[in-house]
């Protein structure tokens, strides 16, 4: 009798987490200066697809707009929340605006402080 092993599969269920957070934008001039920007960051990777740019960064991406502003060789309050929401498809992971950036955390837990989440336990 011949016996067989199935392989595991890479498609299994996996509820730990990966540390990293991120988005895709569309692959236009906007988003390629985003992702020219920041793919210069250590914990930033960006790959670039036909239709669209995915960006995936571990724990934490702090997109500052006026890195933006500069890189685009535009005045100051050119790139904001708006124009980065126009540009972004999806994203995954807690994602904050505040007025001068937008901040992407991996785990809830990190943006705590900025959503007002109380991390205490309590019992019922």
């Amino acid at each position: 009798m011949t016996s067989f092993k199935t392989s595991e599969s890479p498609y299994k269920s996996n509820n730990t987490s990966s540390n990293k957070c991120g988005f895709t934008l569309m692959n236009n001039q906007v988003g390629a200066l985003i992702a020219q920007v920041l793919g210069k960051l250590d914990n930033v990777t960006v790959t670039p697809l036909p239709s669209m740019i995915r960006i995936d960064a571990k724990n934490r991406m702090d997109l500052v707009y006026a890195d933006m502003d500069d890189a685009a060789g535009e005045e100051e309050g050119w790139f904001d929340a708006a124009e980065f929401e126009e540009n972004m498809s999806t994203h995954y992971g807690r994602m904050i605006h505040e007025d001068d950036r937008t901040i992407m955390f991996a785990n809830p837990e990190d943006a705590a402080e900025y959503i007002d989440f109380d991390l205490k336990a309590t019992s019922k």
